[in-house]
């Protein structure tokens, strides 16, 4: 006679090894959030400020070689050229998660990623249902509210100084990376003017020989750099997003190092080493000097806020990503809780889907970018979207900061559970206990499984 599994749980904590990687990612990307927070602020107070003719000059100011149709404006070099080392990170740990992560097992995979894809939709429904029929053009911004900015979530939680559970981090960052995917083909796919397919393929050559030598775990910097420039001038050329090039260049590199591929045995690849090199340039710089040139936006006075903010596409965005991320992540969990059958942990309830989904609403980065994309910097729509992504964002970060601090007291508790290691190996207790769990799941007649509540070693002792 078998023996019974455990009911599936969502939200539960994973493996050690992955929620402390995960732990370390997100220690980074607070950093970050902190930064882009102060990058935007000062945006903002220099754009109202009498200086503002200053700040849009130096954003406007044109540098770079004509003859490659590169002399391109600051803020356009921090837009496509700094974001697609932003998107080259994201990419990694896209790949990352997918090959070597939770995310490998499709049952854990499919949370996150129907959150993804409902916090995605439900706000772009949102945004075209509140502009049908508004100006023309309105509706070529339905991509603004669905973006999240795990760095800028991050900033929040980190001021409010909730002890989010690991299990909820992991959800988080999980849900933004997924995020990040669907949004890089939204950006392929739907914002893309006019295509030149020549370069395209010509961009194939040297993304391909950066494949072969990363592939070979040749990470010279003389070598790599060059061909990654030349694949991004090309895909910049063919009129395709030049931060798809960042996408593509990390999808070639290694997240698991073979026998053939060098060293004796299985380890890992040359994700890990590039992620740990370049996310603190991603996070440190290519996000806050984004950011400083794309967030200040001259309001104008209390008149000029509020005809921003009672514009459709303002309304359109903050709604999206206020009402529509809450809707859209929380219903697509039910969805998956109902069809699978799998429950909440016994120590989570709805609220705390909530908040992570309030959370999710905190759209900046790649909702400036798609602004951009959809409206570009000159026009009046422009800047009542930049409005509205401010707005939404700022009242998703408020509404969170609520829910999550009325639930803190738990999330404390559940925290202090995970810092215990009474047999002083290295891994929290209750990592060992779901591990052993987890390993009954799927084999139900394993001899060697404990009663539960019991980790491996306690049985060994007992």
């Amino acid at each position: 006679m078998t023996t019974p599994t455990r009911t599936p749980r969502l939200f539960g904590r994973g493996s050690w090894t992955e929620a402390s990687r995960i732990a370390s990612v997100l220690r980074r990307e607070t950093v970050g959030g902190a930064l882009l927070l102060v990058a935007a602020a000062i945006a903002l107070a220099w754009a109202n400020s009498p200086w503002s003719e200053s700040y849009e000059a130096l954003r406007d100011t044109e540098v770079g070689p004509e003859a490659l149709h590169l002399d391109l404006s600051l803020g356009t070099w921090a837009a496509d050229g700094l974001l697609a080392i932003f998107f080259f990170v994201a990419g990694l740990e896209l790949k990352r998660e997918f090959v070597a992560g939770d995310l490998r097992d499709p049952r854990r995979a499919a949370l996150p990623v129907a959150a993804a894809i409902g916090g995605m939709a439900v706000p772009a429904v949102f945004f075209v249902l509140i502009n049908l029929g508004g100006a023309e053009g309105a509706l070529r911004g339905w991509a603004i509210p669905a973006a999240t900015d795990i760095a800028f979530a991050l900033a929040v939680l980190a001021v409010i100084s909730t002890h989010l559970p690991s299990a909820l981090r992991t959800f988080l960052l999980t849900l933004a990376v997924v995020d990040d995917l669907l949004a890089i083909i939204v950006i392929a796919i739907f914002y893309t003017a006019s295509l030149a397919v020549v370069p395209l393929l010509l961009a194939l050559l040297p993304l391909a020989l950066f494949g072969f030598l990363v592939q070979k775990r040749i990470r010279s910097w003389w070598l790599l750099l060059p061909l990654a420039a030349v694949t991004w001038v090309l895909v910049h050329e063919s009129g395709v997003h030049a931060t798809v090039a960042g996408v593509l260049l990390a999808f070639t590199v290694p997240v698991v190092r073979s026998e053939a591929a060098g060293g004796p045995g299985a380890g890992p690849g040359l994700a890990e080493h590039f992620e740990h090199r370049i996310r603190p340039l991603s996070a440190g710089v290519a996000v806050p000097v984004f950011a400083f040139f794309s967030a200040g936006v001259t309001i104008g006075g209390l008149a000029g806020l509020t005809e921003s903010i009672t514009d459709s596409v303002a309304v359109g965005i903050i709604v999206g990503l206020v009402a529509g991320k809450a809707i859209g992540i929380t219903a697509a969990t039910w969805l998956v809780s109902r069809f699978t059958r799998a429950e909440l942990d016994e120590n989570l309830g709805w609220p705390d889907v909530v908040g992570l989904a309030l959370l999710g609403g905190i759209g900046f980065t790649v909702s400036l970018l798609i602004t951009e994309l959809a409206y570009g910097i000159e026009s009046e729509t422009y800047d009542h979207a930049k409005v509205g992504i401010l707005g939404g964002t700022l009242l998703a970060a408020l509404l969170a900061t609520v829910i999550l601090r009325l639930r803190n007291r738990r999330y404390r508790r559940m925290f202090e559970e995970e810092q215990v290691d009474r047999n002083h190996d290295g891994i929290p207790d209750v990592y060992q206990t779901e591990m052993v769990d987890d390993v009954a799941d799927h084999d139900p007649d394993w001899k060697g499984a404990p009663p539960p509540g019991r980790t491996v070693r306690d049985s060994a002792e007992g």
